[in-house]
């Protein structure tokens, strides 16, 4: 006590207060107003954006660089902010990149900080979002055989995915090395216009190849929702990208032992189901938007799309039916006729991985000649992309429901889920199911011109082409029990939510076996 009687400060608490304040300002007032300058959010203020209200809780406040005496000072949280929040009330764990500390880059101490958030994410059951902006490696520390040795490779499972929970990541401005990393084993990724997701940045390519770099060709958003399917969707600003993680989280359980989330439905959310005959042409050669159909089935307003630039013959998309979360894979004749490319191939599979992962049921829309074939095809490694797509359909334990709307042919009758890699398989009236296209058929049966036709007008070739029709009818196939339910186009949404209910995974409380958790999807 002090002699007015009042309790004596310990020198300690000023100490934290100062000490707390530095941390606080991350790289300082002049980074963070250059920053702003920009339009582009800090670290801090994106997790104000990305968490509910008052709920982040700092992992590591104090933490700073000790590799370098001098560096103690000035590496407030060593460039790395991690922590606990909550999105929707839900408890997260988060990693955000501060770059206004040394570039974000990685250190021994910052790697830590990652460490635990995967640890606590993993063996507690929570989410983890990560987000990138990140100058790769902290070069003094790493230099050497000493700082290899010191850095690299003490965690075996750093970069080891087996999906025990969701992964989100944003990347939201220069990423290299390890946030890149990051972002490519995450189950969401998330890119910001104008942001950089690369091996290693332009300088460095630059050095290396002799010519310089353009960052948007090396790792821009174009290439990465375009070309690569490394990126699930772009966004103009931070803001909208944290909230992408936001709705993509909304979609998913917390750990992979729960069913998802179950949402209020709005009233009249099964009315443009009701016409969803007029959506789709009912001649067969007639291209459509398959998206339309998806929005008509799902609840109004709740489709989330996944990889839309990438793969465009095939679409994949989050969605909810009666508030339960589903996952609509859907051929789109709009791009190449519907038929699946290798790119369509590889964006399926990896949709398939993410909802066997986390109980998500799957509903397959068909209406595909079949497979892009040729010798561009063949370079692409179709047959491996598509016995790719094909053992992973197979290995699925959740309930998978597939819906023949006009054609399937072949080998991709299989797999979009024909036979008995559906749970249940229904077809509209004028859906048509054969080997192959029957204007094909026809002539290669019949050899075409040669075998004997002079022409398509020929009587002969038309009795062929009608036979070959009507052989591919809906009602053979019903017969013989291929399909279990042919039913009308308006029929279609009540018998997905009945047969969802079916077929949901009781015994196990909505859980499935998680065959495909630790299967890589980064290719």
């Amino acid at each position: 006590m002090s002699e007015t009687g009042r309790p004596e400060e310990h020198p300690g608490h000023d100490d934290y207060g100062q000490r707390k304040r530095r941390a606080l300002a991350m790289g300082g007032e002049a980074k963070l107003a250059a920053r702003r300058a920009t339009g582009v959010l800090n670290a801090r203020e994106r997790i104000d954006a990305l968490l509910d209200p008052g709920t982040f809780l700092e992992s590591g406040l104090f933490a700073a660089s000790t590799s370098n005496p001098q560096d103690r000072e000035n590496t407030p949280g060593d460039g790395k902010i991690a922590g606990y929040g909550r999105i929707e009330g839900r408890e997260v764990a988060l990693v955000v990149n501060d770059f206004t500390v040394k570039g974000a880059s990685s250190t021994a101490v910052n790697g830590r900080k990652i460490g635990q958030m995967k640890r606590v994410a993993t063996e507690r059951g929570l989410p983890l979002v990560l987000l990138g902006e990140s100058s790769g490696a902290r070069m003094p520390d790493t230099m050497g055989a000493a700082g290899m040795g010191a850095m690299l490779g003490h965690d075996p499972a750093q970069y080891q995915r087996t999906r025990e929970t969701p992964w989100a990541s944003g990347v939201l401005g220069q990423c290299y090395g390890s946030s890149t990393w990051y972002a490519c084993i995450a189950d969401c990724n998330v890119i910001r216009k104008g942001a950089v997701m690369a091996v290693s940045s332009p300088r460095l390519c630059s050095l290396a190849v002799g010519e310089t770099v353009d960052h948007e060709e090396l790792g821009g958003w174009e290439l990465h929702t375009e070309v690569t399917g490394l990126a699930d969707l772009a966004t103009d600003s931070d803001e909208e990208a944290l909230e992408a993680i936001r709705a993509f989280l909304s979609y998913l359980p917390a750990h992979h032992n729960e069913a998802p989330p179950v949402r209020p439905v709005a009233p009249g959310a099964s009315a443009a189901a009701e016409r969803l005959g007029d959506l789709v042409p009912e001649r067969r050669t007639r291209v459509y938007d398959i998206r339309p159909v998806l929005g008509a089935l799902a609840d109004p307003g709740s489709l989330f799309e996944l990889k839309a630039r990438f793969g465009r013959p095939a679409v994949t998309a989050l969605g909810r039916m009666e508030g339960r979360t589903v996952g609509f894979i859907a051929n789109n004749p709009m791009v190449k006729g519907g038929a699946l490319d290798a790119d369509a191939c590889d964006k399926i599979t990896s949709f398939l991985v993410l909802c066997d992962s986390f109980n998500i049921p799957l509903v397959l829309l068909v209406d595909t000649p079949g497979f892009v074939i040729g010798t561009e095809a063949e370079r692409k490694r179709a047959p491996g992309k598509i016995i790719n797509f094909m053992n992973a359909l197979s290995l699925v334990s959740v309930p998978k429901l597939s819906i023949i709307l006009r054609k399937t042919y072949g080998q991709a009758y299989l797999n979009m889920g024909g036979g008995r890699n559906s749970d249940e398989v229904a077809a509209w009236p004028t859906a048509e199911i054969s080997f192959m296209d029957p204007d094909f058929a026809v002539q290669v049966v019949h050899g075409g011109a040669e075998g004997g036709f002079g022409n398509t007008d020929d009587p002969a070739y038309q009795a062929a082409r009608e036979r070959m029709g009507r052989d591919a009818q809906v009602w053979d196939i019903a017969a013989a029990y291929g399909v279990q339910h042919v039913i009308r186009p308006e029929e279609t949404r009540p018998w997905l939510l009945r047969m969802l209910e079916v077929h949901r995974l009781r015994l196990t409380g909505g859980v499935g076996q998680h065959r495909l958790a630790n299967w890589p999807t980064s290719y």
